[in-house]
């Protein structure tokens, strides 16, 4: 809870406000209404043409514009994002990026998008993705080697993924008017990731998160303490958990509050459920146990409508770069429709209040609804 003597207003104008959201997953049926795609056959047990899952979703919302510029998929994300100007936008880059013709082995679904495609990135004016999950390796090392030099190509800085421990590894640091910004990025066993995906020396691969013990907490401590300055703000962006369900594992939230406790992190930006989870804020630092998706090619995909997937939101915390205190957050409900996000309609916003607060108040947090349709957090 805020310090109830604490009557003065915080001073957002020297606030660094970031954009976070869930997974990005711009590869398979997205990359096949893209100027540029890749072959569409893929290895999966029930679909082999990555066109089906155009059909899928042309079936559920209607037909969807095919060669479409590359700032179609973000919609009425973008003049969310002219209007609240975060200082970043950090998101979590749930596919690969390569021509590479062969999938892992044994790995049931691939996603990847052509490399003439990372302009859907530039477009939106991404800062920063997280290569730490469990799709950045669906096309072997060679397809990982390919999207580093992609990303690195078009000046899309990354984290969690590289050509060996050392770079996959660093944190991305970034400097703000207010501060810098350092973001770690880790993905977890617990998020379906190979132990083989592990990077080593000399070898590509992920940043994987060894588990969540006091030990590891302290590896992560030390990281932190070598780049990490008085004003620098740390965000740490794990993929971790189930892509479906609303509980947090309790040794998620000591692992996260752990972070913020011994190892100097700010904000915990987790992400791989497939809907919004509850959020948390922790002696006045920020939780997000699961960001939901943020913009997929699972329209039209059955199973588990329950918990309204193609619902998901837009995070915007405003925070002090000394203390690393959440001085508030914005949110803006947002639907996947025909492979764009659209503003959420009224009900769906109404469902998605409803939910959030029901798991939001087991964490000692809630959401309220603003006049303008989107959401600030309560704690």
């Amino acid at each position: 809870m805020k310090d109830a003597f604490d009557t003065a207003p915080p001073d957002t104008t020297a606030a660094i406000t970031l954009f976070l959201c869930g997974d990005v997953m711009i590869g398979r049926g997205i990359d096949q209404v893209l100027p540029h795609s890749v072959d569409p056959g893929i290895y999966e047990p029930y679909v082999k043409d990555a066109r089906d899952y155009v059909r899928l979703a042309e079936r559920e919302n209607g037909p969807i514009p095919k060669q479409v510029s590359y700032d179609y998929i973000w919609g009425d994300a973008l003049e969310v994002w002219r209007n609240e100007s975060p200082d970043l936008k950090l998101i979590n880059l749930e596919t690969s990026i390569t021509t590479h013709d062969t999938p892992w082995p044994g790995k049931g679904i691939q996603y990847r998008m052509h490399p003439a495609n990372v302009q859907v990135l530039t477009a939106a004016g991404i800062d920063f993705c997280s290569l730490a999950n469990n799709h950045t390796l669906d096309w072997g090392r060679p397809g990982l080697v390919q999207t580093i030099k992609t990303l690195s190509d078009a000046g899309v800085p990354f984290a969690g993924a590289g050509m060996d421990v050392n770079q996959a590894s660093k944190p991305a640091m970034f400097k703000t008017r207010n501060g810098r910004v350092i973001v770690f990025a880790y993905g977890s066993h617990t998020s379906g990731i190979p132990a083989e995906w592990a990077t080593g020396r000399d070898l590509p691969g992920i940043n994987l998160l060894p588990d969540m013990s006091e030990a590891t907490v302290t590896l992560i401590q030390q990281q932190v303490k070598e780049v990490k300055q008085r004003g620098d703000l740390v965000v740490f962006s794990v993929h971790w958990g189930g892509n479906w369900g609303y509980d947090v594992p309790p040794n998620h939230q000591n692992f996260a509050r752990q972070l913020i406790d011994k190892a100097g992190v700010d904000l915990v930006h987790g992400h791989s459920s497939h809907h919004p989870m509850g959020m948390e804020v922790y002696k006045g630092k920020l939780i997000i146990y699961g960001a939901g998706d943020f913009i997929t090619d699972y329209e039209g995909i059955g199973g588990h409508e329950m918990y309204r997937g193609d619902l998901t939101l837009m995070y915007f915390p405003k925070i002090d770069p000394v203390t690393g205190q959440l001085h508030s957050m914005k949110m803006v409900p947002m639907q996947v429709r025909r492979f764009k996000l659209n503003y959420a309609t009224a009900p769906d916003t109404k469902w998605l209040l409803s939910t959030l607060n029901r798991e939001c108040h087991k964490l000692g947090t809630s959401i309220n609804l603003n006049q303008d349709g989107s959401f600030s957090l309560s704690w």
